[in-house]
């Protein structure tokens, strides 16, 4: 190894050193510091001293990928993937999997801290998957064509790059979706560039081929049981379900109110949405097709918001302005917020609760998604008290 670096002044690109991780960043980077200079290091665990070379280097941060472990974590296994450090789809597979929790709940807290300035208090515990492998119901397979081999590579984006990396198997994936994989492997595309989704559908629900389901079978129970308990400890009794796709929060739980009513832009997901609805006999709702942002509006103007609960569950971009407006005007008494991305999660929370309009009661977080960086929240917010007796 190099000799050790004094200062940050001598690093640069290709510089070699060794360092310890004092942290795991939201998006499964290990954390590093020489003073105040941070270094991103990825496929490290917690408390673990590396050899890294600097592959970037900005003027308070560098990246460095890792060359070996020194001084490994009592956290590190053997990941199970083969591919895992070159696929791009794993963060995770060399550590534990109840470190992997904890890392993901401080992940929680630290972005509700710094961003929504909440306390740590409102963060429950994360809900393990029972499944933390073979756990995924839906993939997507890229093809690529590859110049020095002269043919195509079929499988997903390489974690250091946005090349394709040649696979044969995806170890978090459902079982049943292995054969699918050698399936278009036997049969592959023409040409590159082609994405083809395979997915394992839900039992006895309407999905249309492009619309969205969760894609953890396994943990949903534990997500559905979530939402429940917040609408049953607020005790509202009209619902509205924003961004609803194929209608599955507001049918699981059109048994808990009197009436309700989903929305989503995509037209087949809301023709599936009523047949599912139909299909479960629950005959209190209705969907409605249309931008979430030009119907929401109307939606709430027609029940009584201190009797309203509304759930949203965003694209990963998070909501709106428009519907961070709206609801803070129109002020229902319960907002559940479900989101695949913490960071927006928690600066939406923050622009609903600014003001005091709102406040947020609890998170729950759950591993929807094991052995990567993502994790499924569940936020409960209630207006304030104040405002509420003003309704």
């Amino acid at each position: 190894m190099d000799e050790p670096i004094s200062s940050t002044e001598s690093l640069s690109i290709g510089s070699k050193l060794a360092v310890v991780i004092h942290d795991i960043a939201f998006g499964g980077e290990g954390v590093a510091r020489i003073e105040d200079f941070v270094i991103f290091i990825p496929f490290v665990a917690l408390g673990e001293e590396v050899e890294v070379e600097i592959v970037e280097k900005k003027k308070r941060f560098a990246r460095a990928k890792l060359i070996r472990v020194i001084a490994p974590s009592t956290d590190r296994v053997t990941p199970e993937c083969r591919y895992f450090g070159e696929c791009g789809g794993c963060q995770y597979q060399h550590i534990d999997y109840e470190a992997q929790l904890r890392i993901k709940w401080k992940q929680v807290a630290d972005l509700f801290t710094r961003i929504g300035r909440e306390s740590q208090a409102v963060i429950e515990p994360v809900a393990p998957c029972p499944r933390p492998y073979g756990y995924r119901n839906r993939i997507m397979i890229r093809s690529q064509w590859d110049k020095f081999k002269q043919g195509l590579n079929i499988g997903f984006i390489r974690a250091d790059n946005r090349l394709v990396v040649d696979v044969e198997e995806c170890k978090i994936a459902e079982p049943g979706l292995q054969q699918e994989i050698l399936r278009v492997r036997n049969h592959p595309p023409p040409k590159g560039g082609i994405k083809i989704t395979i997915r394992v559908p839900p039992d006895d629900w309407e999905l249309p081929p492009d619309s969205f389901f969760q894609n953890n079978f396994h943990l949903l129970p534990a997500l559905v049981d979530t939402v429940r308990q917040a609408v049953l400890r607020s005790g509202i009794r009209f619902l509205i379900d924003a961004y609803c796709g194929v209608g599955f929060f507001s049918v699981e739980l059109a048994d808990l109110v009197e009436r309700f009513a989903g929305v989503e832009l995509d037209l087949r997901a809301i023709q599936a949405a009523r047949k599912n609805a139909k299909r479960r006999n629950r005959s209190n709702g209705e969907y409605l097709a249309g931008r979430t942002e030009d119907l929401l509006p109307n939606l709430l103007s027609g029940f009584p918001s201190r009797q309203t609960a509304v759930i949203l569950d965003p694209p990963r971009k998070g909501c709106d302005a428009e519907i961070i407006k709206v609801l803070r005007e129109v002020r229902p008494t319960q907002l559940i917020y479900v989101s695949c991305h913490p960071a927006t999660l928690a600066r939406d929370i923050a622009l609903l609760c600014a003001g005091g309009v709102f406040r947020l009661d609890r998170v729950k977080p759950l591993d929807m998604f094991p052995q990567t960086q993502h994790v499924e929240c569940v936020a409960d917010l209630r207006l304030s008290e104040e405002l509420g007796d003003l309704n």
